[in-house]
């Protein structure tokens, strides 16, 4: 199946925008705006076998399924990219992003570089977008002002944004997130690019 080339107006598909950023890079914010403007966009909400959280709801901020589920559909393939994470698995349904697709509906998915390398694999035409913040330094100095996560959570959340800031090359865009109301002025002006020309 083909994903988001420019042939996709003809058989009516769909495409899929994946959309990664270091911790701190403010991607949950650029991902709320990008809905709130392309409101016939859908939303690829993950799976997971942690327990929820306070306030989260079943279906909006995950779907809350079991392990002994979760392993079976890992064996049947169905998972378009997944990850086990501190002991909890996190997933993307193939069925669904399939589905959806085929039925012409762009999906945006909010997903790390590793999940990003799956789903790109799986869907090589994907349109893979990584938000780059201004600079380490200023990543670092937002993750302190949040006052929310100690040292050595902070330490490896720097070193991971290091890693995956390395591997910004395998995305088709790349957003510096200096400036928030630029950033997202940009990130709907590339994601219409693509729908447009798909409508044309």
């Amino acid at each position: 199946m083909n994903v988001g080339n420019d042939n996709t107006a003809a058989s009516g598909e769909g495409r899929l925008f994946i959309l990664s950023a270091p911790s701190g890079a403010g991607k949950t914010t650029l991902c709320r705006a990008l809905m709130e403007y392309s409101k016939d966009m859908h939303y690829s909400v993950s799976y997971t076998t942690r327990e929820p959280r306070k306030g989260e709801k079943d279906g909006i901020d995950y779907h809350f399924i079991s392990k002994d589920y979760f392993e079976k559909q890992i064996d049947a393939g169905t998972w378009a990219e997944w990850a086990e994470v501190h002991g909890n698995y996190y997933g993307t349904s193939a069925v669904f992003l399939d589905e959806a697709v085929a039925s012409g509906n762009d999906i945006l998915l909010d997903i790390d570089v590793e999940g990003a390398k799956q789903i790109i694999g799986r869907y090589p035409d994907s349109i893979a977008i990584f938000i780059m913040p201004p600079s380490l330094d200023i990543l670092r100095f937002r993750m302190e002002s949040r006052g929310a996560d100690s040292k050595e959570v902070i330490e490896r959340r720097m070193t991971n944004a290091e890693k995956e800031i390395s591997q910004r090359s395998i995305y088709k865009h790349v957003i510096v997130n200096d400036n928030l109301p630029k950033a997202v002025e940009e990130l709907i002006s590339i994601v219409g690019m693509y729908r447009k020309r798909r409508k044309a």
